[in-house]
């Protein structure tokens, strides 16, 4: 990790949060052992087949139908094969006919604005947010030049004004990748220089700011193509700051050490008052704990908020197979536990924060497992935080896990969809991707499938009763 974010303070401020920690915890032993083993709150069962009744009878015939295909893992393993050979065989108008209305429509809020504002209304009343999500990212050797990020910039502008200027959500939120505005090749060869070099965020604050900086290490045109991608960026801070919070995701570990430095960056100009802009942590990689303490330690350094978007994380395969072929330890956890003890660690640390400086630190619990809300819950209830508080809120992907989501907005909690729109030739390469991260999660919504299988049972035995 680049030196920037290992300050020699860091092992003090480490020393004061663990005491401050324990000494919360030390209070009874009853709550050390809720902690432990949290016992959720009675209304958080997740166990009610009314959180369906809003939907329609096509809509959940179309999600048992989609979370059916997805239980089936060479499916899902290789859904981005089949479908590039369904398109082929039987044309693109049929293969979006087929697509269109049932996983297109799942997972993706549309095309057109009127489609997406149908879909924000309706999310909208069953008290969910939407958090708009532009279906851009690349990956190593996808990178298209400057022209590409331009249009990607513009998208990116658009989806800012549509999330603060429709009324979807009260505190609006959207999704943002860094690889569609600055090349994976760049953020890959500036995770390498990070581990010698160190990049002074102010000077990268210089740049975003037009400044003519060169940067340690870079030739001479990843350092002009570095300058137009934090001018990129600086334009996206510009445009939401006051507005519109920016989450930026997290994506490989070679290249998430160049993503957290000019993220830091971002947060360094636009997050002084209030967190505009947020980083993502992975807590199934080891070394999770330590990049949110850092990223703590960082945010007091250099004044300014923090917010934190908590994953688990999502390239597992692709990380383990890349490490065992460049000969590197594992940088996954061993188990589902530890990444649990992972992720249950890091939102303990953040919720005891947020009970001390609400107006500094934010997280958004984003995750599709009920042991996770329901300790964050919980522990939200100890310190008294607020259900519809700005400081903490819940996420999960459009088209999974509606049971919890429509649970706890139920309940007055402040909800987030991660919802993605476009065509379905911007989207397919996303979706293929989130089916393949999220399998493990797709292969096992059983109860949500359970639970849809009982709804519906309920409106055909209602139809056939009024039908006497």
């Amino acid at each position: 990790m680049f030196s920037l974010l290992r300050q020699p303070a860091l092992s003090r401020f480490i020393s004061v949060r663990l005491k401050s920690v324990a000494a919360s915890q030390s209070l009874a032993a009853k709550r050390d052992r809720d902690l432990c083993n949290p016992s959720s709150p009675d209304f958080l069962t997740f166990e009610d087949p009314q959180a369906f009744k809003v939907k329609s009878f096509w809509e959940l015939i179309r999600a048992l139908g989609v979370f059916r295909l997805c239980s089936f893992p060479a499916l899902v393993n290789n859904c981005g094969k089949l479908m590039t050979i369904t398109r082929k065989v039987f044309g693109k108008q049929c293969f979006c006919m087929v697509v269109r209305p049932s996983v297109y429509a799942q997972f993706v809020a549309g095309e057109t604005e009127g489609e997406i504002a149908d879909s924000m209304q309706k999310m909208r009343s069953l008290g969910l947010h939407p958090m708009l999500a532009v279906p851009i990212e690349e990956d190593l050797g996808e990178s298209t030049g400057e022209c590409r990020y331009e249009d990607n910039l513009a998208a990116m502008l658009e989806c800012v004004h549509m999330s603060h200027s429709k009324g979807w959500s009260k505190n609006p939120m959207m999704q943002l990748k860094i690889t569609a505005l600055v090349s994976p090749e760049l953020c890959v060869s500036l995770t390498s220089l990070l581990k010698t070099e160190q990049y002074d965020l102010n000077k990268l604050v210089r740049a975003m700011d037009g400044e003519e900086v060169m940067f340690p290490g870079l030739t001479e045109s990843e350092n002009a193509h570095l300058l137009l991608g934090l001018q990129r960026l600086n334009k996206i801070g510009e445009a939401s700051v006051n507005k519109v919070c920016v989450l930026v995701d997290a994506e490989y570990t070679y290249m998430n050490p160049a993503l957290s430095l000019i993220t830091m960056a971002m947060m360094k100009k636009f997050s002084q008052q209030s967190a505009w802009i947020w980083n993502t942590y992975q807590c199934y990689l080891k070394e999770s704990r330590n990049l949110l303490l850092d990223a703590i330690q960082t945010s007091i350094d250099q004044s300014f908020c923090l917010g934190v978007k908590l994953v688990r994380g999502a390239y597992m395969d692709k990380e383990r197979k890349l490490a065992e072929k460049e000969g590197r330890t594992d940088p996954i956890h061993e188990s589902w536990e530890h990444t649990n003890d992972s992720y249950n660690g890091c939102l303990e640390i953040m919720l005891n924060l947020i009970s001390e400086k609400p107006d500094r630190y934010m997280i958004i619990v984003a995750t599709h497992n009920e042991e996770s809300v329901r300790r964050a819950v919980t522990r939200m209830e100890e310190l008294g935080l607020h259900r519809d508080g700005n400081s903490v809120c819940f996420g999960q992907l459009m088209g999974m896990c509606d049971h919890v989501s429509l649970t706890l907005a139920q309940h007055g909690f402040s909800v987030y969809k991660s919802v993605p729109y476009g065509s379905v030739d911007d989207t397919l390469p996303y979706l293929v991707r989130r089916a393949q991260e999220n399998r493990t999660v797709l292969q096992g919504i059983r109860k949500e499938r359970d639970l849809l299988r009982q709804e519906l049972r309920h409106r055909l035995k209602e139809k056939i009763t009024r039908a006497r």
